[in-house]
């Protein structure tokens, strides 16, 4: 074995210990990823209520939420695992005593011109959670005197990360991913918001496309362990197709309400999944003839959590479709970048390597296998 082949193992070995480390990771941080909070917003003739769900942990911690992706990785990390502790009652009054600063991170203004208004606490509903390792996100609510008939537009400061603002009650009302700072479209009582149907579908795309990178860990993994079991062409492009079309048949029939599983069984039987795939790569190095029909049946499973995740969301009931088209193309463009950015890191450089198998996918395979056999212990028992 020459220096230059034992150079390229060192560095694939190298790699293969930074995914472990990552993955490892992972199985403690899931529960404290960021996700985008999410507002609903009322405008009438009187007044403008937003209900806010949000992480008030995170804000009590001054964790900018704009630029990491779980709060495990924050500086304040400390003081944010502090707040967790703190009972529904307690963290309620911790952020009452903060309301001031809250309100002055939160820019709600007509938008014709720089005219503010001021916002009014009105509650702040707490969930109570046995479990402190499973996520929480609080409902905000608070209001403003409405202070003409101008439409009016709101913005979150840039440490509350991404968030979705759907305007609540109004025919075709404004539904929008907003990036961290950015300020909404306008806003106005009693009239119908005349967003094309393109312009529907282009706002879903990045809510479909954030659910799988960098939100979705283990679609991430999934589609992951896909692509590791061979460089083929012929084996990708059928196992991708068989999901897509799988996960794309239950998300409409979700999203529709034609069905409907309970998150306790959808979530556990996506984390077997991953084993299942996982192990499978370990076994075989080719593809068999069950895989892509067992892959087929896996993507209506996973399709299932997709429909859960719009769900929360919602589609906006006059243009549904393209709603629905749009978060479907951002989560294939979501895949579609996980298995570019696995072809450029590992495919490329390793793939015609006689140890590729070996080194590569052997390995990775037995990490993704622990992550989901773990994840299927901790959905199915600390729950």
């Amino acid at each position: 074995m020459n220096m230059g082949t034992k150079f390229i193992i060192n560095q694939a070995h190298k790699f293969v210990v930074m995914i472990g480390i990552l993955c490892g990771l992972s199985l403690q941080s899931l529960a404290h990823e960021v996700t985008p909070n999410i507002a609903d917003i009322y405008v009438d003739s009187k007044s403008i209520i937003v209900e806010l769900r949000f992480n008030v942990e995170a804000f009590l911690a001054s964790i900018d939420l704009s630029n990491i992706e779980d709060t495990d990785d924050a500086e304040q990390v400390s003081d944010y695992q502090s707040f967790r502790d703190l009972t529904a009652d307690e963290l309620a009054q911790s952020f009452v005593n903060n309301w001031q600063g809250f309100a002055a991170r939160l820019k709600l203004q007509t938008s014709t011109s720089s005219q503010m208004h001021e916002l009014k606490f009105v509650k702040l509903m707490v969930p109570n959670i046995d479990n402190l390792e499973l996520p929480r996100l609080s409902i905000l609510t608070f209001r403003s005197d409405r202070l003409n008939r101008n439409a009016v537009t709101l913005t979150l400061g840039d440490e509350f990360g991404s968030t979705i603002v759907r305007q609540m009650g109004v025919e075709k009302g404004l539904t929008q991913y907003l990036a961290p700072g950015q300020t909404s479209d306008a806003m106005q009582q009693d009239i119908v918001l005349r967003i094309s149907a393109f312009g529907r579908l282009s706002e879903y795309v990045p809510i479909g496309f954030d659910h799988v990178v960098p939100l979705g860990l283990d679609h991430i993994l999934f589609v992951f362990g896909l692509f590791l079991l061979s460089l083929r062409t012929s084996v990708l492009l059928w196992q991708i197709s068989a999901f897509t079309l799988a996960h794309t048949v239950t998300l409409i029939a979700g999203a529709m309400g034609l069905i409907s599983v309970p998150p306790y069984i959808v979530e556990p039987l996506i984390a077997l999944s991953i084993v299942f795939v996982a192990v499978e790569n370990i076994f075989f190095s080719k593809l068999n003839k069950w895989r892509t029909l067992v892959v087929f049946s896996f993507g209506l499973l996973h399709g299932l959590g997709f429909a859960g995740v719009l769900a929360e969301f919602g589609l906006p009931e006059g243009q549904f479709l393209p709603a629905l088209i749009g978060f479907n193309i951002g989560v294939e463009l979501g895949q579609l970048s996980v298995i570019a950015i696995a072809y450029l890191l590992l495919g490329l450089t390793f793939g015609q390597k006689p140890y590729y198998r070996k080194v590569i996918t052997i390995p990775l395979s037995i990490i993704i296998a622990a992550v989901g056999t773990w994840w299927v212990f901790e959905r199915v028992l600390l729950v």
